[in-house]
C-alpha cells in the first residue's frame, strides 16, 4: 500500500515545487499573458467600435446618396418641365406666326381680288361705253343718212327741250 499513499516528504517537496512554479509563472508568465489578453481585448473593442463607426458612416453616406438622388430627380424633372414649356411656347409662337401670316396673305389676296374686280368693272364699263357709242354712232348714221330724217329728229329734240 505504500504505493498508493504518498509520503510526507514527497508531499512537502511537491508543495514547495508547486509554489515555486506558481511564483515563477506569476512573476514571468502571468503578467505577459494578461497583458496580451488585455491588448487583444482592447484591439477587439477598437475593431468593433471602428466597425460600428464605419456602419454609421455607411448609413450617413447612403442617406446622402438618397438625398443627392432625390435632388437629381427633382432637377431632371425641372429641366424636363422647362424644356416642355419652351417647346410648347415655340410651337404656340409658330402657330400664332403662321396664323398671322395666313391672315396677312388672305387680306392681301382679298385686296388683290378687290383691285382686280374694280379694274375688271372699270374695263367692262369702258367697253360698254365704247360699245354704246359705237352703236349710237351707227344708229345715228343710219337714221341721219337722209335729210328728212335729220329734220324730224331735230324737231323731236326741240320739242323735248322746250317741254322740260
Amino acid at each position: 500500500m505504500e504505493l498508493v499513499t504518498p509520503g510526507i516528504g514527497l508531499l512537502f517537496w511537491q508543495t514547495v515545487t508547486f509554489l515555486i512554479v506558481l511564483f515563477l509563472l506569476g512573476k514571468f508568465a502571468w503578467k505577459p499573458i494578461m497583458n496580451a489578453l488585455h491588448e487583444r481585448e482592447a484591439s477587439i473593442e477598437n475593431a468593433l467600435s471602428a466597425a460600428e463607426k464605419a456602419k454609421l458612416e455607411i448609413q450617413a453616406l447612403k442617406a446622402d446618396n438618397e438625398k443627392l438622388l432625390a435632388e437629381a430627380r427633382l432637377e431632371r424633372d425641372r429641366i424636363l418641365k422647362e424644356a416642355t414649356e419652351a417647346a410648347n411656347s415655340i410651337v404656340e409662337a409658330s402657330k400664332q406666326k403662321a396664323n398671322e401670316e395666313g391672315a396677312r396673305m388672305i387680306a392681301q389676296a382679298r385686296e388683290s381680288i378687290e383691285n382686280e374686280k374694280r379694274a375688271a368693272i372699270t374695263e367692262v364699263k369702258n367697253m360698254a361705253a365704247s360699245l354704246s357709242l359705237e352703236i349710237a354712232e351707227q344708229i345715228l348714221r343710219r337714221e341721219l343718212s337722209d335729210k328728212t330724217a335729220q329734220q324730224a329728229l331735230a324737231q323731236d329734240y326741240i320739242r323735248e327741250v322746250t317741254l322740260n
